[in-house]
């Protein structure tokens, strides 16, 4: 397992949070947490083997947010 934690300035909007929740509901295999005060998403994911980096990455992107990773890139992803 391992956990992630991103920053996506603009979160904390109640229309871009449920986009946002609507996109990930398309990744079941992928658990998240939400911190709305500091637009912070905290990610636990069981095979990071079945998950890429983009796949966290692009439901940000494709509500109009620039997501940004709060530390370093797991080793499993690390090329």
């Amino acid at each position: 397992m391992i956990e992630l934690e991103i920053y996506a300035p603009g979160l904390r909007q109640e229309s871009i949070l449920k986009a946002f929740c609507s996109q990930m509901d398309l990744q079941p295999q992928v658990r998240y947490k939400i911190d709305t005060h500091h637009d912070l998403v905290y990610f636990e994911i069981d095979h990071p083997e079945h998950v890429m980096p983009m796949d966290l990455l692009e439901p940000f992107s494709d509500i109009g947010l620039s997501p940004r990773i709060v530390g370093q890139m797991p080793e499993i992803w690390q090329v």
